[in-house]
Order: structure tokens, then sequence, then C-alpha cells
């Protein structure tokens, strides 16, 4: 899904003009995958841009550098700032952020010495629904691939990593080579684990049910909060080591996600879910998480933080490293 270059990104505490935000080709990052990262949506609101659950997302992205021992440069309010600024200085109502932290230019060796230093970016940029606008109301059609994710004490599936994505690619590529919209992976032990880029729920006989974190899944901040409002909605959840025909026997299905948000599955290699589609509780949950924006859902958990309005065209961006 192509992208659309916005003017700005920040990156190691400047703005830099879209086409100068580089990398060096033999950085570490590059080479070995040694990146952590995050994506956070930013909605247009009726008082301006706001990001959901930013601070948990920024949590992470710390978190994801502490498994891998990756020094941090900047702290946390940095960080926070920086994800407003490439907002506001671009001009835009909503986006997709996307903060990566990553070994930079040095050696060549696979542990990174202490010349290589850590580096940070945050861009903004105008992003779509990840799978789709039709799969929000239909639902996709998605398939278990072959690829499974990775075992316990390989690697880290807590912690959001760029080499954690070459797993996800291959569920991905796999399922859409066979007419898929998506790749459904199972763990190492063939208990279902999650889609290549989302956490998977099922709903059967009126129960939610999520493989749990020890499935080689990732922590999600929207499947997080989609437990939250199983609760607010008296849905009871159970997170559960699910056999693969769990998947054939649902009666909705959906998936989470900063980029895939809430997105019904239609059917699950090649059966139908019994719902045909979109189901009830799916449509509930989405209609609870999209009303966030529009402001018909009351932010009771502080979820959202609200940015500045974008300037306008006219107004002087106030410091722009390089700027020409």
């Amino acid at each position: 899904m192509a992208i659309q270059a916005s003017k700005y990104i920040w990156k190691n505490g400047e703005l830099l003009p879209w086409q100068e935000a580089t990398v060096h080709v033999l950085s570490h990052a590059i080479h070995y995958g040694s990146s952590v990262f995050e994506g956070i949506r930013v909605y247009a609101t009726p008082e301006g841009p706001a990001a959901f659950r930013l601070q948990e997302h920024i949590d992470r992205l710390f978190d994801s550098a502490r498994i891998h021992r990756v020094p941090m440069p900047f702290d946390r309010d940095a960080l926070l700032k920086a994800c407003e600024q490439v907002v506001v200085e671009n001009g835009l109502d909503s986006a997709y952020l996307r903060p990566i932290v990553f070994r930079g230019y040095g050696g060549l060796g696979v542990v990174p010495g202490e010349d290589v230093e850590t580096e940070v970016v945050v861009a903004a940029v105008s992003w779509g629904r990840y799978l789709g606008e039709e799969a929000m109301e239909h639902g996709v059609d998605v398939a278990v691939t072959s690829w499974q994710r990775p075992a316990p004490n390989t690697v880290p599936t807590l912690a959001k990593a760029g080499g954690n994505y070459i797993s996800g690619s291959l569920i991905s590529s796999e399922a859409k080579r066979h007419g898929y919209g998506e790749g459904i992976a199972l763990s190492h032990d063939g208990l279902v684990s999650e889609g290549a880029g989302e956490n998977l729920f099922l709903v059967r006989n009126g129960v939610l049910y999520t493989p749990p974190v020890a499935a080689s899944i990732l922590g999600g901040i929207t499947r997080d909060t989609v437990m939250h409002m199983a609760a607010e909605l008296d849905i009871e959840v159970r997170e559960l080591a699910m056999p693969r025909e769990m998947l054939y026997l649902a009666d909705e299905a959906f998936f989470t996600g900063t980029a895939a948000e809430i997105t019904p599955i239609r059917s699950i290699d090649g059966i139908t879910v019994r719902a045909g589609g979109r189901g009830p509780i799916t449509r509930q949950f989405q209609d609870r998480f999209f009303g966030l924006f529009d402001g018909s859902t009351a932010d009771r958990h502080g979820w959202l933080t609200h940015f500045s309005r974008p300037m306008n065209e006219d107004q002087e961006i106030p410091h722009v490293a390089n700027a020409v």
C-alpha cells in the first residue's frame, strides 16, 4: 500500500525535509534488523487531531528497546513531543505515526560495537485502511499459512522489532499469492497465534476468544482496547490456547491492530464464518472504537491525546534543519 509523502520528518531531535531523512547503507539495522518501532493512529476529531493511546505506544517502544538492549538517546517526553510536532507541522488532520529506533552506522559485526549510535526517527503520513475500506464492513478472506510464528526463547515476540516482521511478510505474502486478503499463523506447537501483523479474536456463543501472549503474539494495544470494551459491554473474554479447528467454528472473527483497527474476517481457509461476514458483536466493537473519534463514545480512559490544530499553509514552520 503506497504512502503519501509528508513535508517533514523528525530525526534525532530535528525536523528534516522528507527527502533528506536518509540512512547510511551500512547501518546496523539494515543488515541485522536491529530496530524497534511503533505504529500510532492520529484521528480527526471535533477538537482537532488526536493520537490514540499515544503514551502506551511510546511506553511499548521503550519496552522493546529494553528487551533488545538498544540504548535510547531521548526520553519519553521528547518522543511524545516529536509525535505532536510532525503531525502539526505537516498540517495533518489525521495521520499514521511511525516512531522507529535503530542501530545506525558502524562496524559490520552482528554484535554492534560501542561506536554504533542509536538513531531515532518519527514520521507522520496519511495512510488509509490497512486491509481495505470494503473489508471494514464485509470482512476479509484469510488463510492459515505454512509459516509459523517464532517459538519461545528464539525471537522475543513481545518486542515490536523490525526483524520480527520478516515472519509477518512471509505469512502475508503466502496468503496473498493464493488469493486471500491476509494470513494467519500458528505457533510452534500448532496452536493459533495471530495474523501477519494483527491480533486475532473469535466469537463463539457470545464469548470472545483470543490467543494468550504466550502464543508468540505481540501484546497489541488495540487488542487491549477491545478487551477493555468487552468488559464495558459485559462480554466474556477468554485468553485461550486454541487448536486450529476453532477457527472454523467461529460465529464471528476479526483482526485488531493499529493499522488494521478492527477488521472483520469473512472466511478462514474458504470456510465462511457463521455470521457471513461482520457480525453483531464485531459491529459493536467497531462502533464503540470509532465512536471515540467522532465523540459518540466517551473517552473514559483518557485514551486520546489531542494535538494542536494543523497550521495553515501560509504559516512559517518554526525550525527545520537543513531546510532549503
